[in-house]
């Protein structure tokens, strides 16, 4: 085994991993998130966006990385969380990080099952929004904007996407402030600064796509019913 993998595969090293994995993935929501509220310019102005998106010859590699980076995040995720069991099978409450008091909350305590959770409705999401139906637009291309209409028009799904958002702001609440612990951000002075950032960024990814999910859900509904 190369020194390269006894690093990785150390304690500090699959922390050091699952930290950059998951601020990379952070980045990667704050992009998608920013190139879905261009829905609210209307259907020319969006599919205008994911046409020119699509066509980027980078995006096929971006997606191989982006699939790289969740399944080490997932794989070092489950790997450590089995170790820290089998070497303390008493949990405990409370931990001391860089001069602070670092308390456990239950956005820290089900990371695991937030996690599981969010690879299923990732599944979903792909199945549902690159390989479900496909319409041309009326200027020609994919109409990526009655796409994603009629996939929000369906109670159910957008049931499942508010929960799930909800799950991905619990995630992102406690990791993004422990993706940058684990990175060495932390400090007595600036991670209270970095926790609300974390909370910033968990209240706004997630309601973000929520806001989206439920304006085309009625939208939809509202043009079928017209």
């Amino acid at each position: 085994m190369s020194q390269r993998n006894r690093v990785f595969d150390s304690s500090v090293g699959s922390k050091l991993l699952i930290g950059l994995t998951g601020l990379f993935l952070v980045l990667y929501l704050l992009i998608h998130i920013a190139g879905n509220l261009m829905i609210f310019g209307g259907q020319a102005f969006f599919n205008g966006y994911a046409g020119a998106l699509a066509s980027n010859p980078l995006i096929p590699l971006i997606e191989v990385v982006l699939l790289i980076g969740i399944l080490v995040h997932v794989y070092k995720t489950i790997r450590m969380f089995i170790s820290n069991k089998a070497a303390r099978p008493v949990a405990y409450a409370m931990k001391k990080t860089a001069g602070h008091t670092s308390r456990k909350t239950f956005a820290s305590s089900t990371m695991i099952l937030s996690g599981l959770w969010l690879l299923v409705f990732l599944v979903v999401h792909v199945k549902a929004f690159k390989f479900g139906a496909h319409y041309e637009a009326p200027g020609g291309g994919a109409d990526l904007y009655r796409v994603e209409m009629e996939n929000f028009r369906h109670p159910l799904m957008v049931l499942f996407y508010v929960v799930s958002m909800l799950v991905v702001g619990s995630h992102l609440f406690h990791g993004a402030s422990s993706a940058a612990q684990s990175i060495g951000l932390s400090h007595p002075r600036w991670t209270p600064k970095i926790l609300l950032v974390g909370k910033l960024l968990a209240i706004g990814v997630a309601g973000g796509f929520i806001v989206i999910a439920l304006w085309a859900h009625f939208t939809a509904n509202q043009l079928g019913a017209a």
